[in-house]
């Protein structure tokens, strides 16, 4: 079975527009893309190994012209900070006066926030499995593997104000 991973770019796109990308696998059968994004957690151990050919599934999109489905702005821009290794750019995706909540240790503004991705997240892989959005932001089910590796599923839970994330809450799946 060959697979295709969309980059997450192209993906942004194509759940912005409402349109679903899928890979086939011969049978005609599609499988959702994915969103995936690198990132690494030191200090939390690998819950289980990923295969290596895995493709992550995110929830079909709405029919076209319908983006209720789409990924919040701002959480895809965490997401795509951290495909691209990019710490400015995950920080710059919060309010200076966020709060970020990782499975109980609290990190508020951009200063701990910096000092938490830098030692926690860069350098790993996360890819979304589902997005349940919310009025005032979304919740991804997520696969988080520390080092781009083996890996656990966490519940990313976002707020969003003013196109920026106010809160953030990492909880275990």
């Amino acid at each position: 079975m060959r697979k295709r991973v969309i980059p997450p770019v192209a993906l942004t796109a194509a759940l912005l527009l409402g349109a679903t990308a899928c890979s086939g696998d011969g049978d005609g059968a599609g499988t959702p893309s994915a969103t995936t994004a690198t990132g690494g957690a030191q200090d939390r151990a690998a819950a289980s190994p990923a295969p290596s050919d895995t493709v992550s599934r995110v929830r079909e999109s709405a029919p076209a012209g319908d983006d209720s489905d789409a990924v919040d702005p701002a959480a895809q821009a965490y997401v795509d900070a951290v495909a691209a290794e990019d710490l400015d750019a995950l920080v710059a995706a919060f309010h200076p006066d966020a709060e970020l909540t990782d499975v109980g240790r609290r990190f508020d503004g951009h200063d701990e926030i910096r000092r938490w991705a830098d030692n926690e997240v860069i350098g790993g892989r996360l890819t979304v499995l589902k997005n349940t959005p919310k009025s005032n932001g979304t919740t991804l089910l997520v696969r988080f593997a520390p080092g781009g590796t083996g890996g656990f599923e966490a519940n990313y839970e976002f707020d969003v104000r003013d196109g920026r994330i106010e809160k953030l809450n990492l909880q275990y799946a």
